[in-house]
């Protein structure tokens, strides 16, 4: 529950404008990324240049809270010590998700901010400054791109099951097994032939970048995204973008895939992201998307989520 005091569309305002400043940081990163390759491409340099962009947007957007609220608390990916997500007001920020993109100017590339309460997130912002994109949302007060732009864009939500899916995943870090193998079995099983054991739902994605993945099940464009091993700040801002145009964050496999947002939830680390769906007979909304989850959740028997 927000507190009362807060005005969250003063705080949702904020946001934005700092997000399309980070954006342009990012943007001004990746040309001397550019122009310094071109001269010196090596590797580390490729590195240490990515590093400096990634402190240099986080410490900025770390000054810019600071500064207008000196009494909440911040999360960032690359000042991060272990600090635990309290119930006061919290910054969760990712300076630059999607690094790999990044590196290869792959335009699928995002700042992400939000800010939880009571562990629950109110308030969410992803810029992409490559796309020029701007997904924001806070609670109780809906969804939208660049500002004006209602989530889901199709306006009703469609109607979904697992067969007609497009789904988004990712390979990982880790590409050690036995955890690489799981996931790839779990990737062959949903993309597979029925006659041969598997769901085969419509498509797999994989973009390399959680909080872009996210707007995109917010805008309705994609179905479910599944993320293993996701950090808050990877995760914050697009729950709340996501819950906002009428989808629904669930934990991993086993889990009680309540669809209830809460401080648990968000450390879990473990995701599966459903969209808004259409109405179905004898369900509500919420009890579609859990039948979809539990659904996925049983072609997922090759890795322990």
């Amino acid at each position: 529950m927000v507190a009362p005091q807060f005005d969250l569309d003063e705080i949702l305002a904020f946001a934005v404008a700092l997000a399309r400043e980070a954006g342009d940081m990012i943007l001004k990163g990746q040309a001397k990324r550019f122009a310094t390759s071109a001269v010196a491409a090596t590797k580390a340099n490729e590195v240490d240049l990515v590093t400096e962009v990634d402190k240099a947007v986080e410490a900025f957007i770390l000054a810019r809270i600071t500064a207008a609220y000196p009494s909440h608390r911040f999360v960032g990916e690359e000042t991060y010590e272990g600090e635990a997500i309290t119930n006061e007001p919290t910054w969760i920020v990712d300076p630059i998700d999607g690094t790999t993109n990044f590196i290869h100017g792959y335009p699928l590339v995002a700042t992400s901010i939000g800010l939880a309460v009571n562990g629950v997130p109110v308030l969410g912002v992803i810029y992409n400054p490559f796309l020029d994109q701007m997904y924001s949302a806070a609670r109780g007060r809906g969804a939208f791109l660049n500002g004006t732009t209602r989530l889901p864009i199709s306006g009703k939500p469609r109607a979904l099951d697992l067969a007609s899916a497009l789904i988004s995943v990712d390979i990982g870090n880790s590409r050690a097994e036995p955890e690489l193998i799981s996931r790839l079995d779990t990737f062959k099983t949903l993309s597979g032939r029925p006659g041969d054991g598997g769901k085969m739902v419509h498509s797999l994605r994989s973009v390399g970048c959680t909080s872009v993945n996210l707007c995109l099940v917010a805008s309705g464009g994609q179905d479910m995204h599944w993320e293993i091993g996701g950090w808050p700040w990877d995760v914050c801002a697009g729950m709340c973008i996501i819950s906002e145009a009428g989808g629904v964050t669930f934990g991993g496999k086993g889990s009680d895939l309540s669809g209830v947002e809460d401080a648990a939830l968000l450390v879990g680390r473990r995701f599966l992201f459903v969209r808004a769906v259409a109405l179905v007979e004898g369900e509500d909304a919420l009890q579609t998307q859990r039948r979809l989850a539990r659904e996925f959740y049983d072609t997922t028997e090759h890795i322990e989520l």
